[in-house]
């Protein structure tokens, strides 16, 4: 069996007015301090594949347009709604009022396993990802609803940050 690699047009994606007006799904990424803006973009670009509703970009994290965002991005900035808060605890707040489950992803005692974690599905979720060395701020796991770790079977600590965020939309996209 032979499998023809489809052209783009063969796709058939949105166009970026249609993807703006089309329904997402009811889960914001909150970026505490992340550093790298390669990571930023490539989380904006996983978002949109998603069809995700927002992203909170906090406290150091860069903002678009950026031309370091962009290359991993590929103009995903366009078609993900985001704001900017001065820090995590502002989103978090705004969040909360807005009725939002907030869900950090660390690693913590007492936390739950991603794979044992059961999606509500009607629930609006905010999924809180971390700096790249010091992680979500203790501050923010302890208002967190829920904290959740991703398994891992190797020798690395943790899992690149961009790589986190599709795993995790995975499994709270419905993923199997």
């Amino acid at each position: 069996m032979k499998n023809k690699k489809l052209k783009n047009e063969e796709l058939h994606r949105l166009s970026l007015n249609a993807f703006k007006l089309s329904e997402k799904k009811p889960i914001v990424l909150v970026l505490d301090n992340i550093r790298s803006l390669n990571n930023i973009g490539s989380v904006f670009r996983t978002s949109d594949g998603f069809g995700i509703h927002e992203i909170h970009l906090c406290g150091i994290t860069a903002q678009p347009p950026h031309r370091e965002i962009q290359k991993t991005a590929l103009g995903a900035t366009d078609s993900i709604n985001w704001k900017h808060f001065k820090s995590t605890s502002e989103s978090i707040k705004e969040l909360k009022a807005q009725g939002y489950t907030i869900v950090s992803i660390e690693q913590v005692e007492n936390r739950t396993w991603l794979n044992e974690f059961e999606v509500k599905p009607q629930q609006k979720y905010a999924l809180v990802f971390g700096h790249e060395v010091n992680g979500v701020q203790q501050e923010i796991i302890n208002s967190s609803d829920e904290v959740i770790e991703i398994p891992q079977h190797g020798t690395k600590h943790s899992f690149n940050l961009s790589v986190s965020v599709g795993i995790c939309l995975w499994h709270f996209c419905g993923g199997k």
